[in-house]
């Protein structure tokens, strides 16, 4: 199969790369980081989540930032809404996009929110027809579509099991997760061809952690089977509090460095975006996680050396 001629970047790095951040993260920095993602060209930025600060503290602040987000007119901002609460709230705010999160583990559902796969799906569909009821769109995740940290290898039929059940109840995309990384491109293929048999590929999104050094292969892997949607993080942040040593996402300096590799112009100014993670990184106190990041720096440095 031919690759994809486009392939939309979901940025997920303003939730999901600062939701398990142990120091809380100021309010204005978070808006500053949509910011720059939505000027370096990102169209989809994941923004917050709208969930109990109990569970997840540094999202406390979710109404106020989307409240405060200065919105683009070409760019959407979803969020998570893990439960109808969240939702109602998302809504009330002005909210278009909502996300859900299953898992194709029975364990990772336990210990991620509580309940079994067929609870949350029934949760969730009462999400989804309340979401069609008000015209606002569901993307739909799910997690541990190549391993989990409990069960250890995951069946591609238990992920397309899950992931057509999504699609069924209304979701408009589903995102598979590597949550812990350790897919590989022959296990990817796998999965892809099991859930592509229940759900049309241009309803597939491939969202891949970097714990073994796979994402990009596993991406390559996905744009020959036909995938054309990626999550990433700018700077490779992010990882999961369930999931013993996992790293960050993938990171979305590095996709966008391979889509441009082969050809694919993803419409993301590259320099921009490297500068985003560099700032980010920086007030985080943290190295980037992007290779391709540090290249171009270095780069950047040499050149400016050689001028001077």
């Amino acid at each position: 199969m031919s690759l994809p001629s486009k392939v939309r970047i979901v940025e997920v790095g303003p939730r999901d790369g600062l939701q398990n951040e142990k120091k809380p993260i100021a309010t204005a920095t978070k808006l500053e980081l949509i910011r720059r993602l939505g000027t370096a060209g990102l169209k989809t930025i994941e923004a917050t989540a709208f969930v109990s600060p109990k569970w997840v503290p540094q999202m406390a602040d979710h109404a106020e930032l989307f409240a405060a987000i200065d919105k683009l007119p070409d760019v959407t901002y979803p969020v998570l809404t893990p439960n109808m609460k969240g939702f109602e709230a998302a809504l009330a705010l002005g909210a278009r996009e909502v996300a859900i999160f299953g898992a194709a583990s029975e364990s990772f559902s336990q210990k991620n929110i509580n309940c079994s796969i067929a609870e949350s799906l029934d949760r969730f569909r009462a999400i989804v027809d309340a979401a069609k009821a008000a015209d606002v769109k569901v993307r739909g995740y799910v997690s541990c579509v190549l391993g989990c940290p409990y069960e250890g290898d995951v069946a591609p039929l238990a992920v397309a099991d899950v992931a057509q059940a999504l699609l069924e109840m209304g979701c408009y995309e589903i995102s598979l997760g590597d949550t812990i990384g350790v897919g590989t491109p022959e296990k990817t293929r796998a999965m892809l061809k099991a859930v592509a048999r229940r759900v049309p590929l241009k309803k597939l999104a491939g969202h891949y952690h970097d714990t073994y050094g796979m994402a990009a292969a596993n991406i390559y892997a996905s744009l020959q089977m036909g995938i054309g949607i990626f999550d990433s993080s700018v700077a490779g942040l992010g990882g999961c509090p369930y999931a013993a040593g996992a790293s960050g996402n993938v990171a979305t300096e590095d996709v966008v460095w391979l889509l441009r590799g082969l050809g694919i112009d993803t419409g993301i100014d590259l320099d921009a975006l490297v500068d985003t993670g560099t700032w980010i990184s920086k007030l985080l106190k943290r190295e980037s996680a992007s290779r391709a990041a540090h290249a171009i720096l270095a780069k950047r440095a040499m050149q400016a050396a050689q001028a001077g």
